[in-house]
């Protein structure tokens, strides 16, 4: 349900033409939804408005801190090492995400080929834990696919 949630956000953002064919969901332990957005950079004319920072900075101003400790974000890709030290930062418990920056580095996107694993490993932090959700792969690879159909810019 919550990678749903936030596969859905990123194909309203692709219809809009906002920013990418990103999407993300943050939930709370017991599995309440506190934030879905989609990638806004074309939208607000900003490279850091990415999806998982943008559902962040939701979650954090509803819940009104800056830790959310005990939460798990649903990423329809593989968070970039921005969007990944935000989540750290956040304290965010685990990140489940469909593709990975391989594939986005496939479909044009100006990726640092610096894996979620890598950083983590490289940090010597124990959290976010992470996983890849293979259920939602194909459907998060056909996100890549409508963006350029209907020629969305990379970055």
């Amino acid at each position: 349900m919550c990678m749903k949630k936030a596969i859905n956000s990123a194909k309203q953002g692709i219809k809009r033409g906002d920013g990418g064919p990103f999407g993300a969901c943050i939930v709370d332990k017991k599995g309440n939804v506190i934030a879905v957005s989609h990638n806004k950079v074309w939208k607000n004319c900003n490279p850091t408005s990415h999806a998982e920072i943008n559902a962040i900075n939701m979650a954090c101003k509803k819940l009104k801190t800056i830790d959310l400790n005990g939460c798990t974000i649903y990423s329809t890709n593989e968070p970039c090492p921005m969007c990944f030290g935000a989540i750290h930062w956040a304290k965010i418990d685990k990140v489940i995400f469909g593709t990975s920056i391989d594939d986005a580095a496939k479909y044009g996107f100006n990726e640092l080929k610096v894996s979620n694993f890598t950083l983590k490993k490289m940090g010597k932090i124990k959290k976010p834990v992470l996983e890849q959700d293979l259920e939602y792969y194909e459907e998060c690879v056909s996100l890549f696919k409508e963006w350029k159909k209907l020629k969305g810019k990379s970055y």
